[in-house]
């Protein structure tokens, strides 16, 4: 038996309201956004995300809901930070958005970028090819937002790119006919002369006025017959004013046609040229698109320049210049650190190294000053060299120095170019004046410059797309670098990029100007010291004595060997082959660190390749025997010797009249000057004397290695905010989705008739129900595990809207999830204004 119609169940009510709402959805196309808070609700969540990760900034603090997300996409400082990191096209895209209409279909962006008339100079079919990939990428980065035939540019980045107040944007074109108008604050009257004197017939009121004017220069056919009647040097005038800057220095003037005596007077009488100050006229937007041809920029790249090679090499000469270069870079740092264990310079109060001791270190290293400071950056970012902390504070190695001279040369090497890379510190700075007109100092605070490490790794990494052995052209990277990033960097990055090219041959990055395949592995991600292990030139462990008492290392030598040669012999001459000379001075040297003539016998022995000279043997004897004989200590000095002949000697000696020697016994002279005076005096007389300690002890005048507390290597300095993982962004994405529902969730009013309410989208009054009714409400939610819609006031008295499933009612608190914070929460009963369903 059939139920009649009036006997059936009701559907509920939920059922009958979605029905309709889905049947008008499938009939009806999708609305198109009405704001930008609406066209990110649209998004997936992977659009979302990708959003964030472009612009991180925006994640500081993570937005609430879409509404203040779409707030903080618009402010200022986001929009031009975004817009820096947009290449070439996508910027010239932006740019012609924003010297278009407020809703620009398509087409007409298409026609802004290649003209409406054909030019020889624009490649029209790559930039229809390249515009969709434009139009991508600022849609990803919600710059521009809206359906394909209503194109929409966030406004702030319309007033960036194209000021409103009458100042030319990039594309040099200057303001629309009404602005221009309003500007000058043409009068009606006015308005009038100048349609008819243009050849237009007369309107109603000053705003058709202004329209018809704009409609005129619009209509190709018509303003070209206007200018065709054009006297001679009106066209040498809209030239020079057609590309910008838009304005003219001439006194503007209300002038009929039939008066107008000059070319500027023909273009003011008809509208061509209008009023923008006392003293200058203004070339209206649409007259400089009809003369342009449409195009809002002279030329349009819609692809970066190709990176082209300067001169090619063989692969092979190419990887092992490398090599040879990576390997004195890391002696270079070993030296530098070596000096400044035993000769520590001080740090300047204001912080860095002075300038004379730059200089003294680039002596003693054979340097240029700029080569030096290279070198010493390069270890302070690595870590091997720091401030010691002290009261009297010195630049010195840090522990980690003795770490890196056990590893081989290889790793070495490697710890030195990651630090390079990843550094944000520019040594090429040094000795430059900052905008106050300091000096900047090497190791000074001064020298980050947060692009240096992107700008390296992108150089770099344009020189690994050329072929192998092949040296990028400069001037070709610098237009590929320029068109990638217009707004970022000009000249220090002009200079960033031929300061990375000479640092990476410094390093060993390149050979020869080409990129090494050692560094492509590393640009790779991969091992690079496979490729460059088996290039590095064996250390030696011996040298070739000679007659004139010159030691030869014929290559580079194990860091004992250089160490102890260094004290031994003064070094004379380096390249190839390393030549130390062995001198009186530098004998004694020895002596006084400590070894004894057997020992310095031995160790030449054991490491020369030729046996030891006679001269040389010779040498280190006479040295030796002299060396001690006179003692040297503190009183305020004395001289012990047990010749008592060689104190007489002394005493007689007019050069020691500076001393004031006297003598206490037959074995002791007194002197009155300090040990060191002492010292150096008797030395300069040709005297070997010794220090010698209060128990009568030979001094061993060797400094211990200075070395710093552990220290960490220099943060570099970050160009905007960190990148976000994808973890981070995950979690984003999903809070902010949770609080755009809490925000935008559909209620009924408690107060009106359930049956006759219908669902608000846009009401923001908190709910309203008594105690009562409140905890029935979340009991009967609790049983149900529906979510409901509250209203809160938290403890500061701030009032907020949730959306909560409850789970757990009692005590005079309420235990719900919270779809705002998507946690678990607990809210007291007492703060909860009123409880409201959810709409269907």
């Amino acid at each position: 038996m059939s139920s009649s119609p009036s006997s059936a169940t009701p559907a509920p009510r939920a059922t009958r309201a979605a029905a309709p709402r889905a049947a008008a959805a499938r009939r009806q196309p999708p609305a198109a956004p009405r704001t930008l808070a609406e066209e990110l609700r649209a998004r997936s969540d992977e659009g979302l995300a990708e959003l964030l990760r472009a612009r991180p900034d925006l994640l500081h603090p993570v937005p609430s809901d879409l509404t203040q997300l779409s707030t903080r996409l618009s402010t200022r400082a986001s929009v031009v930070r975004a817009l820096e990191r947009l290449d070439q096209f996508a910027l010239q895209t932006a740019e012609a958005l924003a010297v278009a209409p407020d809703i620009c279909p398509q087409d007409t962006l298409r026609d802004l970028l290649t003209g409406t008339v054909p030019d020889p100079d624009t490649d029209t079919r790559a930039v229809v090819k390249a515009l969709p990939g434009a139009l991508a990428v600022l849609r990803a980065q919600a710059l521009v937002w809206g359906g394909d035939d209503q194109l929409r540019l966030v406004r702030t980045a319309r007033d960036v790119l194209q000021p409103v107040n009458g100042t030319p944007g990039p594309t040099g074109l200057g303001p629309t006919f009404a602005e221009a108008a309003a500007i000058a604050k043409l009068s009606p009257g006015r308005l009038q002369e100048i349609l008819a004197d243009a050849g237009l017939p007369a309107t109603h009121d000053p705003v058709s006025a202004v329209a018809a004017l704009a409609a005129l220069f619009q209509d190709r056919p018509r303003a070209t017959a206007l200018l065709a009647e054009a006297p001679p040097g009106v066209k040498d005038v809209l030239r020079r004013l057609m590309w910008g800057p838009p304005y003219g220095a001439s006194p503007p003037r209300a002038v009929r046609a039939a008066d107008a005596r000059t070319p500027v007077e023909w273009l003011q009488a008809r509208g061509i040229l209008l009023p923008a100050g006392r003293e200058n006229v203004v070339l209206p937007r649409e007259v400089a698109l009809h003369l342009r041809g449409g195009r809002a920029h002279s030329a349009v790249e819609p692809r970066p320049p190709a990176v082209t090679a300067a001169t090619a090499h063989d692969p092979a000469q190419v990887d092992r210049a490398a090599a040879a270069q990576a390997f004195t870079a890391v002696r270079t740092v070993e030296e530098v650190l070596d000096l400044w264990s035993t000769d520590a310079p001080v740090v300047l109060r204001t912080g860095g190294l002075g300038v004379r001791e730059l200089r003294r270190t680039a002596t003693a290293l054979d340097l240029p000053e700029p080569e030096t400071a290279f070198w010493l950056e390069l270890a302070y970012g690595a870590g091997l060299l720091a401030a010691d902390g002290a009261t009297a504070e010195r630049w010195a190695p840090t522990p980690l120095f003795d770490e890196w001279l056990r590893q081989p040369v290889g790793d070495r090497w490697l710890l030195l170019v990651r630090s390079w890379l990843a550094n944000s510190r520019v040594a090429a700075l040094v000795g430059s004046r900052d905008a106050k007109d300091k000096v900047l100092a090497a190791l000074g605070n001064d020298l980050d410059r947060p692009s240096a490490p992107e700008l390296r790794h992108s150089v770099l990494a344009l020189a690994a797309g050329l072929p192998a052995g092949a040296a990028a052209d400069r001037a070709s990277l610098l237009a590929h670098l320029r068109w990638r990033s217009p707004l970022r960097g000009g000249s220090v990055r002009d200079r960033l990029v031929g300061w990375t090219l000479t640092e990476a041959e410094l390093l060993g990055l390149t050979g020869r100007g080409a990129l090494a395949a050692h560094t492509r592995r590393l640009l790779d991600g991969g091992d690079p010291l496979p490729l460059l292990q088996p290039l590095l030139p064996e250390p030696l462990d011996h040298v070739i004595l000679q007659p004139d008492l010159t030691a030869i290392a014929p290559g580079p030598l194990h860091t004992p060997l250089a160490q102890t040669l260094a004290v031994a012999a003064d070094i004379e001459s380096k390249g190839g082959a390393t030549v130390y000379r062995f001198t009186p001075d530098s004998v004694r040297r020895a002596l006084d660190a400590g070894r004894s003539a057997a020992e310095l016998h031995s160790f030449l022995a054991r490491h020369s390749r030729t046996p030891v000279p006679q001269p040389l043997s010779y040498l280190i004897d006479d040295v030796a025997r002299r060396h001690g004989v006179l003692r040297v200590g503190g009183a305020s000095a004395y001289l012990r010797c047990d010749d008592d002949a060689l104190l007489g000697e002394l005493l007689a000696d007019r050069r020691a009249a500076q001393l004031r020697l006297r003598r206490l016994a037959p074995t002791v002279l007194a002197a009155q000057a300090d040990p060191g005076t002492l010292l150096t005096t008797l030395r300069a007389m040709g005297y070997a004397p010794a220090a010698e300690s209060p128990d009568g002890d030979v001094l061993i005048s060797r400094p211990d290695a200075l070395r710093t507390p552990p220290r960490s290597a220099p943060v570099p300095v970050s160009d905007g905010p960190p990148p976000v993982g994808d973890g981070l962004l995950g979690a984003a994405v999903k809070a902010v989705r949770a609080g755009d529902r809490a925000a935008t969730v559909a209620h009924r009013d408690p107060a009106a008739d359930p049956a006759a309410a219908a669902p608000s989208r846009t009401a923001r009054a908190l709910p309203r129900t008594s105690a009562a009714d409140t905890l029935a409400a979340l009991q009967a939610a609790t049983m149900t595990g529906e979510p409901v819609w509250i209203g809160y006031v938290n403890a500061d008295g701030a009032a907020s809207q949730r959306v909560v499933e409850p789970k757990q009612v009692g005590g005079g608190f309420v235990t719900a999830y919270d779809h705002l914070r998507e946690e678990v929460r607990t809210f007291s009963l007492h703060r909860i204004t009123g409880v409201a369903e959810l709409a269907d």
